[in-house]
């Protein structure tokens, strides 16, 4: 769909789920994995975004992801965040699922975000199981309490997802009345299926994304462009 109209009124809809990738903070200014200019294009992931890298050189990781968060820290959310955040505001039971790490979401105001590839502002100690919040640029300690090497908590390539937060994206799935998919490649797995769930229940699919997708053919309706002009688009009657 490329016309001028929106294809479905958000204020018909209660339980909304925005499922988000990279292009929903590419407006930002936050470069894409793999599109034009993806991260994964100029950096190899095998030096930089694996458990094999980390432990075979954690301070070039660290040195990566403290470059990361510096560039990331210098960009601000797009109306596309603040719309997701605002419906959310409207409608308590909308639910917000991302594949970014970024935390713009929650800058422009969204709650209780299902990050399934983890944050980049938070780290944890695998010796203690534990994760923590950290939003220092540079991190200030790389190293935890029981003198481990804390690592980003991000989902790298090779991790498994977390399984909590596969269930809590699954349920969300469960329960929507509308699904609205923006700016993802649809090629990350195991990500790229949770759709599948809400869509198989027949409810309205939407996918937002300049270009055409392994999976648009099975949204029930495809608007073409930037992620924050459709969102706001939709969200103009809601």
């Amino acid at each position: 769909m490329n016309g001028a109209g929106a294809p479905v009124e958000l204020k018909t809809f209660e339980r909304i789920v925005f499922f988000c990738g990279a292009g929903l903070s590419a407006e930002s200014g936050i470069p894409t994995y793999r599109g034009a200019g993806g991260i994964w294009g100029k950096y190899r992931y095998e030096e930089y975004a694996c458990q094999r890298a980390f432990d075979r050189n954690p301070g070039k990781v660290w040195d990566f992801h403290d470059e990361r968060r510096r560039f990331v820290a210098g960009c601000e959310p797009n109306p596309g965040h603040h719309v997701i955040a605002r419906v959310q505001a409207r409608k308590p039971d909308t639910r917000i699922i991302t594949q970014n790490i970024d935390g713009m979401l929650q800058r422009a105001g969204a709650r209780d975000v299902i990050e399934l590839h983890g944050s980049l502002w938070q780290v944890r100690c695998d010796w203690e199981g534990t994760v923590k919040n950290d939003v220092d640029v540079p991190i200030q300690s790389r190293t935890c309490r029981c003198g481990a090497t804390l690592r980003p908590d991000i989902v790298w390539f090779d991790d498994s997802l977390d399984p909590h937060v596969v269930r809590a994206a699954i349920d969300a799935m469960t329960t929507a009345d509308l699904l609205v998919t923006i700016g993802t490649s649809g090629e990350v797995f195991p990500a790229a299926q949770l759709p599948f769930i809400a869509m198989e229940r027949g409810i309205p699919s939407i996918e937002i994304n300049p270009e055409e997708t392994p999976m648009s053919r099975l949204y029930r309706y495809v608007m073409r462009g930037p992620a924050s002009s459709m969102l706001e688009r939709l969200d103009y009657t809601g």
